[in-house]
């Protein structure tokens, strides 16, 4: 059993699992226990640092949860060990209403998904966000590459588990650089023709053959 499943599958889902259909399946997954932290592998680790964006769920103190997404330049989250991920925060709207979450619960839900790759990961964590002259090493460490902005807290991530969605129902999108990347032949390719015509034109406006 993952640790995702252990933290995941509560009475309320176990119950909704056996109404469904899908409670022996799950019975397999929970029978050894996974008390501690999953450490990161290296495909957990290569897919975060290629994203440039994430979703980060927090809870606050009515109990609601509250999502936001978080972006930057692929590679701004940081895999800074098997256990923890980092990223610098910067200024927004001013509302603050993650920070002020973290303050009085520091479980998080954080969703990764590649729309290209239809590839999707979700993790449990500990988070924590403190100012940036706590700790200058880190911020430090994780300036490059960062979002854009002036940076006002470090966020930190313990991970406590994670676990891989199944394709279906990702729809393939694509982002501007992903498009230019995958046009930049046939631009290159278009050019060269347009070079070849414009010399075909001028050998023909100068009377020569062919």
């Amino acid at each position: 059993m993952s640790r995702f499943d252990q933290l995941a599958y509560t009475e309320a889902v176990r119950q909704v699992q056996e109404e469904m259909g899908s409670a022996t399946a799950a019975d397999r997954r929970l029978r050894r226990p996974a008390e501690e932290a999953e450490p990161l592998t290296g495909s957990e680790a290569s897919f975060i640092r290629s994203l440039d964006g994430f979703l980060f769920a927090s809870v606050g103190q009515t109990g609601w949860p509250y999502i936001q997404f978080r972006g930057g330049p692929t590679g701004f989250v940081h895999v800074l060990d098997e256990h923890t991920l980092g990223y610098l925060s910067v200024r927004g709207n001013r509302q603050y209403i993650t920070t002020g979450n973290l303050r009085g619960d520091d479980r998080v839900a954080l969703f990764f998904i590649d729309h290209a790759r239809r590839a999707r990961l979700k993790l449990f964590g500990r988070a924590a966000a403190v100012p940036i002259g706590d700790d200058p090493g880190l911020v430090e460490r994780l300036s490059e590459p960062r979002t854009e902005g002036a940076v006002e807290h470090v966020v930190t991530i313990r991970v406590e588990a994670f676990a891989w969605n199944c394709p279906n129902h990702i729809t393939p999108r694509f982002s501007q650089r992903e498009v230019s990347d995958a046009l930049a032949p046939v631009h290159k390719r278009l050019a060269q023709l347009e070079q070849e015509n414009a010399a075909l034109r001028a050998e023909l406006a100068a009377g020569k053959p062919q």
